[in-house]
């Protein structure tokens, strides 16, 4: 378990770690970058570097936390990389099953593959699922999501690349929406931003607004005309620590 500046979270558990690209969106993956920085750094987890690999280790820590915390599983890999089998899919379950006084926030691009293992998953409410749709090609991610059994379906428009002027959010339960940070970052325009939070308001779904991005994004900031928006879903009240 480590901290985490991601604002929508408090907490995250890899389990496995390493990825491969496989959109847009990961064309400057952080995760790629900060495992070659922990790889540098000795750390044994990531001694085959963005090799993805899955630690039977990590399965026992949540287990010794005795408080409830928001988790965001998987900061850096894919729960549904086509090279982590559902056997061990299942065991990552588990462990979120049976500490169900945290909230597990799982993210994935794989929505075909969530799609495909779902009906083999014992989705309890402490899982929330997410698919990040960062621009127009993969909206269909959505329909993969909604097709699961997951009691809160999330998207993350990080980072948002395109305008998604006609999101379908049926079923949609919480947006969050970001733009790419770092030195090679891509502009995103704040017509899109406004556009997303509008369809948000119209469909009484949280709208969470992390960032502007770019190569300084704590100057750029987060407000989106003058205002802060850090809408959650409302049951978040109810297992939080503080």
């Amino acid at each position: 378990m480590a901290g985490t500046t991601i604002e929508w979270t408090e907490m995250t558990w890899n389990p496995t770690t390493g990825c491969t690209k496989i959109s847009a969106g990961c064309k400057n993956c952080y995760a790629e970058k900060m495992t070659c920085r922990l790889q540098g750094m000795g750390m044994n987890k990531y001694k085959d570097g963005f090799n993805v690999r899955w630690h039977e280790s990590e399965l026992k820590v949540p287990y010794t936390w005795s408080k409830p915390r928001m988790i965001f599983v998987n900061s850096m890999s894919d729960l549904f990389h086509e090279e982590i089998s559902l056997a061990f899919i299942k065991r990552v379950f588990r462990v979120m099953n049976e500490c169900s006084k945290h909230t597990f926030q799982v993210l994935t691009k794989r929505a075909d593959i969530l799609a495909q293992y779902s009906p083999m998953l014992n989705w309890t409410p402490n899982i929330w699922m997410g698919v990040t749709v960062e621009c127009d090609r993969v909206v269909d991610r959505i329909d993969y999501l909604r097709e699961t059994s997951a009691f809160l379906k999330f998207l993350s428009l990080e980072p948002l690349l395109t305008d998604l002027p006609a999101l379908n959010l049926n079923e949609i339960d919480w947006v969050i929406v970001g733009g790419e940070s770092g030195p090679c970052a891509r502009i995103m325009n704040e017509q899109w931003v406004i556009s997303i939070r509008n369809q948000c308001a119209l469909s009484g779904i949280p709208f969470f607004f992390k960032q502007w991005g770019g190569k300084n994004k704590k100057a750029n900031g987060s407000l989106l005309n003058g205002n802060s928006y850090k809408q959650v879903p409302i049951i978040r009240t109810t297992v939080m620590s503080h």
